[in-house]
């Protein structure tokens, strides 16, 4: 465990978060999580790191399942157009590596550059599952703990109401 997960840990529980923790052979896609996660309760997440054409730079959490429209984005998220970040610039920003990205890495940003979006269909949800820092593991906790956890690392979330495409 890193010393970054040992503080995520002692951060919920500190702030009386509880939380389930599931391990899992490393995953790196949507659908490879879903060979390993089916059966976790919950709302499972799928995260976007994006840059907008000012260089502000977003993490989107989205329902797994969700076709992000980013050209309706921004007008959602009050921000320009956006396109994916440079994995170099998440490690930097928010000290994961693509396959392990999270809401959770709030934790991580030191310098506040990076702005947490939050679908608003998770706070209807029982459970969110996130990455603990890792891609290989799956952590559960209650949306408004998330909210909370996030908040208390300077990173209220946006809540909302994130376009998606449809399904082809």
């Amino acid at each position: 465990m890193t010393d970054a997960e040992t503080q995520l840990y002692d951060d919920l529980t500190a702030l009386g978060i509880g939380y389930a923790i599931y391990e899992h052979p490393a995953v790196f896609t949507v659908e490879e999580s879903n060979l390993h996660t089916d059966n976790i309760p919950g709302a499972h997440t799928k995260n976007l790191f994006l840059e907008d054409k000012a260089g502000h730079y977003f993490l989107v959490t989205v329902p797994a399942d969700a076709r992000v429209d980013l050209k309706a984005l921004p007008s959602a998220i009050g921000c320009g157009r956006v396109s994916f970040g440079k994995a170099e610039d998440m490690e930097r920003l928010l000290g994961i590596t693509p396959g392990s990205v999270t809401a959770l890495a709030a934790i991580n940003d030191r310098g506040d550059a990076v702005s947490f979006v939050l679908d608003e269909s998770f706070l209807q949800a029982e459970f969110i599952n996130c990455h603990p820092l890792r891609n290989s593991a799956t952590l559960g906790l209650a949306p408004h703990d998330l909210v909370r956890a996030l908040t208390f690392w300077r990173h209220p979330p946006q809540i909302s109401n994130i376009p998606t495409l449809e399904r082809t």
